[in-house]
């Protein structure tokens, strides 16, 4: 999901990518798309781009051309033709957002706003977001329940953490808390692994526990400013890591979520030391979101609660890029093939040290049985052992009376024996 650094990341690529480019013609926005429209319209026009935390605000700045040249001044009372009023529209980019600038041809499937150049080939800026959680407010300002940026109110965010630690929202787990946009604005998931993971602070230890001694660290400090720079460089807190890591994601050069490197993700991953590392511990907090750590959980961490199973990191990458992930037919299909593949493998030869069912134990014991004796009582284990194979005869069919009568009765070759010995 992107984070601060994401958001700052995407306003610097529309800032970078739009630079005296102009606009033209009316928003569209896709017919899927359940946000509502852009009701902005302009001959010629100007993007330009800020962010604040977990929101990104788009500035539409009409332009009045002359002569094939362009006059960016702002709309001034009283002109003859009066240019429409800048227009601001607020992102928050949801699961999967991010802007992308392309030619017409190669708009992406998933692009649900859309903004036309004036210059031909047209190119067009699209708000592109797969899984459509991501939403717009036209003529919106930030959200009043978001705090200062980590990123860019620094001091001001700090300010309004200490001086709010009475809040019950301190009341509830560190992990939980680091996500309250209120207080830690533009902090995700990743984020706040990374943070907990770097300060070994157990994830589901109480906040204003972890949070009242950098209160007590602020009233008796009393340094020179190079000093606390120093100090934060080298043994930051936490409220220090919350601006230093993002500002470290921002410096990377490459990201998922960066429209310039979205197919470089390497750095990023190298960075990581907890978040979807192997052989990290996972939990769910209160409201669902999977927290990765290291060592105990702390001590308000969730009873009975099952840890979830991890997904492979190219497998997020997919679902956070809106690919088609494996789905449980695929893996059906994958584990059916792979059977087939067992079967078609070559038998290896049974280890006769081995124990073995109670058959193959006879056939053994016939077997050297044969060995000492002759070769007709050879050719009699074989015939017997080839009839066990074909299974027991067919019934013969009753006997004619006929056949009854005619048959004579044939002597035992025993009884005759013993009636000659009685003789002698």
């Amino acid at each position: 999901m992107p984070e601060g650094p994401e958001l700052h990341l995407a306003s610097r690529f529309v800032n970078r990518a739009c630079s005296g480019t102009v606009f033209s013609g009316q928003v569209e926005k896709s017919a899927v798309s359940k946000n509502c429209d852009v009701p902005f319209k302009c001959d010629a026009y100007l993007i330009s781009a800020v962010s604040r935390g977990k929101e990104v605000k788009l500035t539409l700045t009409p332009i009045k051309e002359e002569d094939g040249k362009e006059d960016v001044k702002s709309n001034v009372a009283g002109h003859e033709n009066k240019l429409p009023a800048p227009m601001d529209i607020i992102f928050r980019f949801g699961m999967s957002g991010s802007f992308k600038l392309t030619t017409e041809e190669e708009i992406p499937k998933h692009a649900h706003l859309k903004f036309f150049t004036k210059e031909e080939p047209t190119q067009v800026l699209c708000f592109v977001d797969p899984r459509r959680f991501g939403s717009w407010e036209v003529n919106g300002t930030w959200q009043l329940d978001r705090g200062p940026c980590v990123l860019l109110e620094y001091e001001k965010f700090r300010s309004n953490v200490l001086s709010n630690l009475s809040d019950k929202a301190f009341d509830k787990p560190i992990c939980e808390v680091l996500l309250n946009q209120k207080y830690f604005s533009g902090i995700g998931n990743y984020l706040r692994a990374e943070i907990l993971f770097r300060l070994k602070v157990p994830p589901f230890e109480k906040a204003r526990t972890v949070l009242e001694p950098l209160l007590h660290k602020e009233t008796t400090a009393e340094l020179t400013l190079s000093k606390k720079v120093k100090m934060k460089l080298e043994n930051p807190d936490l409220l220090e890591l919350c601006h230093l890591l993002p500002m470290e994601v921002i410096n990377l050069g490459g990201k998922g979520y960066d429209p310039e490197h979205s197919d470089d993700s390497s750095a990023f991953q190298e960075w990581l030391r907890c978040y979807y590392v192997d052989g990290m511990q996972l939990l769910r907090d209160s409201n669902g979101r999977t927290i990765w750590f290291q060592g105990s959980p702390g001590p308000m961490a969730p009873r009975g609660s099952k840890a979830p199973k991890p997904k492979s990191r190219r497998r997020k990458a997919a679902d956070e890029n809106g690919k088609e992930a494996s789905t449980p037919k695929d893996s059906e299909s994958r584990k059916g093939k792979a059977t087939l593949e067992q079967q078609k493998a070559p038998k290896t030869p049974r280890d006769r040290s081995q124990k073995q069912p109670r058959s193959a134990k006879a056939e053994a014991k016939q077997d050297a049985e044969v060995s000492q004796t002759g070769e007709g009582t050879r050719r009699t284990a074989s015939r017997s052992r080839k009839k066990r194979a074909a299974g027991p005869p067919p019934l013969a069919a009753a006997p004619q009376e006929s056949e009854i009568t005619n048959k004579r009765p044939r002597k035992s070759r025993t009884k005759s024996r013993k009636g000659h010995q009685a003789s002698l």
